[in-house]
């Protein structure tokens, strides 16, 4: 199972009593889930003589793990690797993206047959390396053997996705351009060499303006050290770093920052909570967390009326704790029972658990693919647009070719049905009815405020939108469906940082929703609208600067 999902089983079981065993894997990761399993687990393994306990991993810094976990003896398992040879570049590239197609048209024309796999930190970065490389290929013409390109991230279609694993003819080469999902969650047959700019995108989080940012960042050692050992997996390989060998050992850390120390901890404090874990501070964390990403979460929790005053889960708390999404979206659900929308609700917390990966945009097919995106818009805001696509989709009888005529992602489609299906079992478990208002556009709304007051911003002097409590300038991002229309008062889903922050999955609000689903957050005053409402001029923000996602 998944570390969240195990996490989750300690809900049910404190003790994990019907566990003898437990192996957790890829413990290098040191996601948020398996960071917080590790101070559980130890906790158990303490009063627990009977239970066995295997932390593995191919890169780890196995005397942290041992002597967090009281002096574990630490077994090295020898793995049947092939031995591959490391090439550095002599001085830093200036362009990495070039010089990755380069080194792969060296490797193609120089080098005995073998794939190639180049990572890469994002989709926009391997789609532009794709562009480039069938560019040059083309130039060279029949003069060389074939090479067949093959990128994969996380919004190809599946189909496309599946190509990379399929042989590759005699005589030909593959290149797989990828993200490091390749690190470890995917091995491919047949890599031979890989090329490793030295660069992944990370997800870092800021507690005072409560914003998760994607920030290109040079990978640790270790990450290094794994892209290399996907050479040399089949037979001897090579790994080509385009970076210099004193930059790897003075300026790359040892070790990826833990997501713990750089993430939004809202979810885990109330799982600790509902654990009857109360003095977080002391909590037994391999890494602990900023303290103030902590006082945010447990603000953030009190705000949603999930703790009490004296910090204590209050019974709204429990139930949000029940809901294995963000704490945000756990109100909002259960907001959604007092106005009788839990049925759209639902929909559009499904869909949002997919929400960047629904839409296609193929290169060849911008204009259409846009078009069909703009025949979903609904008045009212993306969310609403976003439960438009999936009650077209079950209209359809979940169809695959409706998916494809509309530029949809059947496969995310899919998983938005389970998590939707997942979500209606546990209505019953705590206890609420699904209401439905279908025509309704304010009630889900009114919902997703009770959920979301946080996140809020106004159209003010200066032609721009602020946050409403720090006064944080924020963009509109240009996907969304009131972009054009710019209204006064909006609520976002979440705000990003690429070149500018851009809020991203709005809806239009009515001020004075706010003093009624968070009176104890929000005072009549900050909420005073003192201005005319007039057409505001549009931002100025470009298509292509707002995709640098």
């Amino acid at each position: 199972m998944t570390d969240g999902m195990l996490l989750r089983e300690f809900l049910g079981e404190p003790d994990l009593e019907s566990y003898s065993v437990m192996i957790i894997d890829e413990a290098h990761e040191r996601t948020l889930h398996t960071d917080i399993l590790f101070g559980l687990i130890k906790d158990i393994a303490r009063f627990r003589s009977d239970i066995k306990l295997l932390i593995s991993s191919a890169t780890l810094d196995a005397e942290k793990f041992s002597s967090f976990f009281d002096d574990a003896p630490i077994f090295r398992i020898p793995g049947r690797r092939f031995p591959v040879d490391i090439f550095y570049t002599k001085a830093p590239e200036a362009d990495y993206l070039d010089a990755c197609v380069v080194t792969v048209l060296q490797i193609h024309l120089t080098q005995p047959l073998g794939d190639v796999l180049v990572f890469l930190s994002g989709q926009e970065e391997i789609e532009t390396c794709n562009e480039l490389l069938q560019e040059r290929v083309r130039k060279l013409g029949t003069k060389i053997k074939e090479l067949l390109i093959l990128p994969i991230y996380a919004n190809l279609p599946s189909d496309m996705q599946a190509k990379i694993f399929e042989p590759t003819p005699p005589g030909a080469r593959k290149v797989v351009i990828a993200t490091n999902i390749a690190e470890t969650s995917l091995t491919i047959d047949g890599i031979v060499y890989v090329i490793d700019p030295g660069f992944c995108k990370q997800k870092s989080y800021n507690p005072r303006t409560g914003m998760e940012s994607l920030v290109v960042t040079p990978v640790s050692k270790a990450s290094a050290n794994q892209r290399a050992g996907r050479a040399g997996r089949v037979a001897a390989g090579k790994c080509f770093r385009l970076f210099t060998a004193w930059a790897y050992n003075n300026e790359l850390e040892e070790n990826t920052i833990p997501e713990i120390q750089r993430t939004n901890l809202g979810n885990v404090v109330l799982l600790l909570k509902s654990l009857g874990i109360n003095d977080l501070i002391n909590f037994d964390f391999m890494d602990p967390p900023p303290a103030e990403t902590l006082i945010l979460a447990l603000e953030q929790l009190y705000a949603l009326g999930a703790l009490n005053h004296k910090g204590e889960l209050t019974k709204l708390g429990r139930k949000m704790a029940e809901l294995p999404v963000d704490p945000m979206m756990s109100k909002m659900i259960l907001a959604s029972e007092k106005y009788k929308c839990v049925e759209q609700i639902l929909s559009i917390s499904a869909m949002l658990s997919v929400n960047a990966s629904i839409f296609y945009r193929p290169k060849d097919k911008i204009v259409h693919a846009d078009n069909a995106r703009k025949n979903f818009f609904r008045p009212g805001g993306d969310h609403l647009t976003l439960l438009n696509v999936y009650e077209q989709w079950v209209e359809s009888g979940f169809s695959t070719q409706w998916c494809y005529e509309n530029f949809i992602q059947f496969r995310s489609m899919r998983r938005a049905r389970d998590v939707r299906d997942q979500l209606v079992g546990l209505m019953e478990r705590v206890e609420i009815e699904l209401t439905s208002s279908p025509h309704d556009t304010v009630a889900p709304r009114k919902a997703i405020t009770a959920g979301f007051f946080y996140h809020t911003a106004k159209f003010g002097q200066g032609g721009q939108y602020r946050t409403i409590k720090h006064q944080q300038s924020v963009m509109m991002h240009p996907n969304s469906s009131l972009f054009e229309e710019q209204p006064r008062w909006v609520l976002y889903h979440e705000l990003v940082f690429t070149s500018k922050e851009f809020m991203r999955s709005l809806i239009e609000i009515d001020n004075s929703w706010l003093l009624e689903v968070a009176p104890h957050y929000y005072k009549a005053k900050e909420l005073e609208d003192t201005q005319n409402r007039k057409m505001p001029k549009k931002q100025g923000v470009s298509k292509s600067e707002a995709r640098a996602f």
